[in-house]
């Protein structure tokens, strides 16, 4: 600490302090004492704890994540609305609201925004499912979260539509673009797997009748995925409704698993689907 106003003695030993010369007064007598108060100064900071800062890394990569999700979004949009070939990035920028530059500083080219906005659709979908399957109650009957698992693939909600258009002007994009294609259909059977997997649980699991013996659960679970998603691309054109489908799907469901009958198809509530909180017609 520096002398106070008024001190006429040498703030570490005491003694007198000789006259100042010229400018403010001295508050050491010596450099020795001096060097001294500058140690002690030292080991008081070294001594007091300070508060851990926040390191300005994790803000700049938030903002910086935050601003790429809106920009995809965008995409999304532009993609659901007029089709893919219309997200330029200055259409994406205006759709954003932001300028061309920060689209350009986030993705670096029109290439690499397409890819990474399909790469997030993925990643948000997947989430979404999740949140989905984790809200069927417990004990869960493996044929209601194998119809939960179909009725995903379906736009029965305002974001599925959405997601299931951009899925479309992506997928005829991807004909053609083999780095679309690879994120498009990342894996080789993403989906049937766990669909075929989920058809061995039912069918042994017995309170939701068991297949037939001659049942290949993986034959089983192409069809019911690709016929799902025929579907729901006739429920976006208006060709079908909700309900047909939802019809469909159970009638399927019976022929590979047996008819659920009086166990109510493992629903969490008579009448509700429990995945998209649609009513069911069955």
């Amino acid at each position: 600490m520096r002398a106070e106003k008024g001190t006429d003695g040498c703030l570490v030993c005491g003694s007198r302090l000789p006259a100042a010369e010229r400018g403010r007064p001295p508050a050491y007598c010596s450099r020795s004492c001096q060097a001294k108060a500058y140690r002690r100064r030292k080991r008081e900071r070294a001594a007091t704890p300070r508060p851990a800062a926040a390191p300005a890394e994790v803000p700049a990569a938030s903002a910086a994540a935050r601003r790429r999700r809106e920009i995809a979004e965008a995409v999304w949009r532009i993609a659901a609305g007029r089709g893919l070939e219309s997200a330029s990035m200055r259409e994406v920028a205006a759709e954003a609201g932001v300028s061309l530059r920060v689209v350009q500083y986030a993705f670096g080219s029109k290439r690499r925004l397409l890819v990474e906005s399909l790469r997030l659709l993925h990643e948000e979908n997947e989430r979404r499912a999740r949140d989905r399957l984790a809200r069927l109650p417990e004990p869960r009957d493996p044929r209601a979260v194998l119809r939960g698992v179909l009725m995903t693939f379906l736009p029965v909600d305002e974001q599925r539509r959405t997601a299931l258009r951009v899925f479309l002007a992506y997928y005829v994009r991807s004909l053609t673009d083999p780095e679309l294609a690879a994120v498009l259909l990342h894996g080789s059977h993403p989906l049937e797997e766990p669909v075929a997997a989920l058809i061995r649980q039912a069918g042994a699991a017995g309170r939701a009748g068991r297949a037939a013996p001659d049942t290949d659960p993986r034959h089983e679970a192409d069809l019911l995925v690709s016929g799902v998603t025929g579907l729901g691309l006739d429920v976006l054109h208006g060709r079908r409704t909700m309900a047909e489908v939802s019809r469909t799907l159970d009638y399927h469901l019976d022929r590979i698993l047996g008819p659920a009958g009086a166990r109510g198809r493992g629903r969490a509530a008579p009448g509700r689907d429990q995945l998209s909180g649609a009513p069911s017609t069955k």
